[in-house]
């Protein structure tokens, strides 16, 4: 259940942020990737660190070393995830470069995203529904995690909205899933990049 949520001064509703992707990785200049946010109820502090998590995200999947973790991914000793919707590995990698959401369809090589900030005293970290565009963001973790632990919620989710699901309960199966491995793939690279990278 939804909690109403009061910033005073501090309240940002519906910020829109573009990025732009002039802002390539050297490695991988070919590729550019863009990221759209719709930001609710975030406070300033929040709002710069989905900001700079954005610009992790952003830099970190048109790297080299993301589309080779993605290609060489294996699950059960195959170059596979569980629950790919059928996909391989190079179309799976393909789908996120088009960002091509399944509620806003259409390759234009963008994270489209709406975020909502709540509060709730449990473990959840955020979640969204199949059948609505907008992503909930726990304050409980998003106020204690930093910007690159931050991504990993952020794609997590971001990867339910290209239509990747997992499993309810814990397992090796889950954790190999499309939102679970690429999520905590994210979270590892973007720190590698925030720690060599300071001040973003």
């Amino acid at each position: 259940m939804l909690k109403a949520l009061t910033f005073c001064s501090l309240l940002v509703a519906f910020t829109t942020i573009s990025y732009g992707s002039s802002d390539k990785i050297d490695a991988f200049p070919a590729i550019g990737f863009d990221i759209n946010l719709k930001l609710e109820n975030f406070n300033v502090e929040q709002e710069e660190k989905v900001l700079k998590a954005a610009d992790l995200i952003k830099r970190v999947v048109v790297s080299e070393e993301f589309k080779n973790a993605i290609l060489n991914h294996t699950y059960r000793g195959e170059k596979t995830f569980a629950e790919n919707n059928g996909l391989t590995n190079e179309q799976i990698y393909q789908k996120i470069l088009e960002g091509s959401e399944d509620l806003r369809p259409g390759a234009d090589n963008k994270m489209d995203m709406d975020l909502e900030v709540y509060f709730e005293d449990t473990i959840t970290v955020g979640y969204t529904r199949p059948s609505v565009f907008k992503v909930w963001m726990n304050s409980k973790y998003l106020n204690k995690n930093g910007p690159a632990e931050v991504t990993t919620n952020m794609m997590h989710e971001w990867l339910h909205k290209l239509g990747f699901k997992h499993d309810l309960k814990h397992s090796d199966r889950r954790m190999n899933t499309v939102p679970y491995a690429i999520g905590y793939l994210m979270e590892r690279l973007a720190k590698k990049m925030y720690n060599s990278r300071r001040p973003l």
